[in-house]
């Protein structure tokens, strides 16, 4: 089947990377961490940070452009030549921007302007080259063209470590922007010179999450000859500053090399210091870089590919990768965090996390982290119930100590769903259902009032209506199923109904989900393939998409469809319709083939869905091609926003040849599985291994299944054969075996038994 409309961006985009990009400081074997290019989608849509941090950090420092639109959203693009600093904070893969903290800019001349695009001449900022950059996860380095002046960048969890070589002949300075961050200003900032070596500092911004705080300290290696604080660019007396848009240059004279380290604290200015003088006493910058890519390397070995495709093992170590930046973590060495109240709370010794991106994350991120990270699961069902304590919700999108509100449905909900169903006991489950309900029953959170009195969100009364109620129906399975196992009989037999609430978009007369009005009548007129971004019935989507937005009840679809025939059909044409989506379409509605978008999450199960009416080698075909076609190891490799992961687990999880459809029922249903062998380290220490005979570029079809030796002829796997650990092999043929989970014993269940 020729499968049509692959973007054409992907194919040309600055194509030429070199090979500054993944050098590496190790050959050995296992070191995992030189199959790592953090270029990988920074270019076209992917969004990605380029810089350096460790797994899961609260640091990560890199370095930052002029914000100039969408596309700068972590504040780096590859298509970009003028840098105006380095900042400590990024975001990875997201649709909005924010972050961008604490910009420090290496200067031989004083200058406090920015610079603009197209006159940055008459600023601070500086041109640069990927030919002397070199992008490593724990490395950043690059020549500052302007100056002269060599950077370089490492980081611990919560400090960064900048070391700047400078020419002779002028002093050496540096330019602390606390106005500057990433396409947004502080309102109030501060700086304070506290000694000869060492100045602290905060900055307060009204962004995309509403009212973060960020403190630091920054400590030089070098005196400090000269201190100016500026009122934006207008120089002040004495040695601190208290206004919206502080700058500050420190000059350290003629010296050669300056070594600075910048810890941050979402608490205060005492505890950043103390970050610092428990992660990074000394100034020992090759060990601290070291740490970091052994950091990295624990963590990639995770999952260990034996395969000969060098450029797919690129492609999978940099999603890999790319799942481990966020959830990011937010609380200081001693325990304190701020909450989305702005009061301080304690962690105690546990980690609390923060970027919860969870309309992504919830249905690839979290399922994987299940398997790899099971160490995280239970410390981030924590955060989450602990926001639930401080704004009487669970997290939509919370950014450090601020909900953005963004994007539909209640998306921790499967999350913890996912977790206390997959046996995860580190959590309070009665505290975990209470805020589930709480958060479902909530007044406040869109379109609720309208579910609790009507059944449905009408079109008419809130925006995205039909998008929001259509999530909320996942959400409530989720809630309905860990009641159920808790015993919880009419909690169960209430969610349980929500999650059907999908019935009652289905106009039966054109089958697809449409949108219904407050009246009770259908959206007229109604054309499946429109999408009109930002005043729409659905959020970056369309009626097509949305028809198949039923991850949590495949067979009930079914049913509503016709049956597996007119299913299948359904299916068949969604991949080869190219009706437009007429002017004003998402700009994430990206990766098309037909009316699937792979560039956007509501689309990310549907390949799996043919197994469900027993062609499982449909599945088997289209998740290859995406596998091959929209992800590559070039700056345009990710064919969307990367979303904090969620791109990227899809990729791994469709590699190892399984996927969760359903995002908190631990049924993994088969596609087709892309490497000859994988060894994954699951939770309780054992060891899972995916082997593929015959596995190639053609023979992507699987004709029969062995679990641990035995002839296994379901199209799934479960959650708990995983975690036993053990072997699961597919036998590989250029061919579909038609017959493989066409019976319906052999179709992936509804829920593990």
């Amino acid at each position: 089947m020729k499968l049509l409309n692959v973007m054409s961006g992907m194919a040309c985009l600055l194509a030429l990377v070199g090979c500054n990009g993944v050098s590496s400081t190790s050959s050995e074997k296992g070191d995992l961490v030189q199959y790592v290019d953090p270029y990988i989608g920074s270019g076209y849509h992917g969004h990605v940070f380029v810089g350096t941090s460790v797994p899961y950090g609260m640091v990560q420092l890199g370095p930052s452009n002029i914000h100039k639109g969408w596309d700068w959203t972590s504040a780096y693009h590859y298509s970009d030549s003028i840098l105006i600093g380095f900042s400590h904070t990024h975001l990875s893969g997201t649709g909005c921007t924010d972050l961008g903290d604490v910009l420090v800019m290496p200067l031989n001349e004083i200058r406090t302007p920015r610079g603009n695009q197209d006159g940055f001449e008459d600023g601070y900022a500086s041109l640069y080259s990927h030919d002397t950059e070199v992008v490593r996860p724990e490395y950043y380095s690059v020549m500052v063209d302007r100056y002269n002046i060599k950077a370089e960048l490492t980081a611990t969890d919560r400090v960064g470590l900048h070391r700047y070589t400078y020419p002779e002949g002028k002093p050496a300075s540096i330019l602390i922007d606390l106005r500057e961050g990433n396409g947004t200003n502080a309102y109030e900032s501060y700086i304070h010179k506290i000694d000869d070596y060492t100045v602290e500092g905060y900055r307060y911004v009204h962004g995309w999450s509403p009212n973060r705080r960020i403190y630091f300290v920054l400590k030089s290696d070098k005196k400090i000859e000269q201190f100016t604080a500026y009122d934006d660019n207008t120089p002040k007396e004495g040695d601190q500053l208290r206004v919206a848009s502080v700058k500050s240059v420190l000059t350290f004279g003629n010296v050669k090399e300056v070594n600075i380290k910048v810890a941050l604290s979402p608490v205060s200015c005492n505890n950043a210091a103390l970050n610092m003088e428990t992660e990074l006493p000394d100034w020992d910058f090759n060990r601290v870089m070291n740490d970091s890519r052994k950091r990295w390397n624990e963590q990639l070995a995770k999952i260990v590919v034996d395969d000969q495709d060098e450029t797919a093992k690129r492609v999978f170590y940099t999603a890999l990768y790319h799942t481990m930046i966020a959830p990011t973590l937010f609380c200081d060495v001693n325990g304190e965090y701020r909450g989305i109240d702005d009061m301080i709370y304690s962690s105690g010794d546990k980690a609390n996390y923060t970027t919860f991106s969870t309309w992504d994350t919830y249905r690839a991120l979290h399922p994987l982290m299940t398997i790899t990270q099971s160490e995280r699961v239970d410390d981030i069902v924590n955060a989450m119930l602990t926001v639930y304590d401080q704004q009487g919700k669970l997290p939509i999108w919370t950014l450090m100590n601020g909900e953005t509100n963004c994007m539909p449905g209640y998306s921790s909900v499967p999350i913890i769903a996912d977790a206390y169903l997959k046996g995860f006991t580190g959590f309070d489950a009665e505290r975990a259902l209470t805020a589930m309900k709480g958060t479902a029953t909530n007044l406040n959170q869109n379109g609720v009032p309208y579910l609790l009195e009507k059944g449905y969100i009408p079109a008419d009364k809130v925006y995205e209506a039909t998008s929001i109620a259509l999530e909320y129906a996942v959400d409530d399975w989720g809630i309905s199923r860990m009641a159920k196992k808790m015993g919880k009989q009419d909690d169960y037999e209430l969610y349980a109904k929500r999650a059907d609430y999908y019935k009652t978009y289905f106009d039966s007369s054109i089958k697809f989900i449409r949108p219904k009005m407050d009246d009770g009548s259908w959206r007229t007129p109604y054309d499946p393939a429109r999408s009109i971004h930002g005043v729409g019935d659905f959020t970056e989507g369309n009626g097509w998409q949305y028809t198949f937005f039923v991850p949590q009840d495949p067979y009930g679809l079914i049913k509503l469809l016709g049956g597996d025939e007119a299913f299948v059909e359904k299916l068949d044409t969604f991949f080869v319709n190219n009706e437009s989506m007429g002017e004003g379409a998402s700009s994430d509605i990206t990766g098309l083939i037909g009316q699937y978008a792979h560039g956007n999450e509501p689309s990310h199960h549907i390949t799996y869905l043919y197994a469900f009416a027993g062609q499982q080698w449909k599945t088997a075909e289209k998740v290859r091609f995406i596998m091959d076609e929209f992800y590559t190891d070039k700056p345009d490799g990710i064919i969307g926003n990367e979303d904090c992961g969620q791109m990227s687990a899809w990729y791994i999880l469709s590699s190892m040849g399984f996927y969760q459809v359903n995002p908190c029922n631990g049924i993994y249903v088969f596609g087709s599985p892309r490497f000859n062998k994988m060894t994954v380290n699951v939770r309780g220490g054992n060891t899972f291994t995916v082997e593929a005979e015959n596995n190639s570029k053609e023979n992507i079809y699987i004709q029969e299944v062995f679990l641990n030796g035995q002839p296994y002829d379901k199209t799934y796997i479960t959650y708990n054969d995983i975690v036993k650990g053990g072997v699961l092999k597919f036998v590989m043929g250029a061919e579909p075996n038609k017959d493989f989970g066409k019976a319906v014993e052999n179709r992936p269940l509804s829920e593990q038994e």
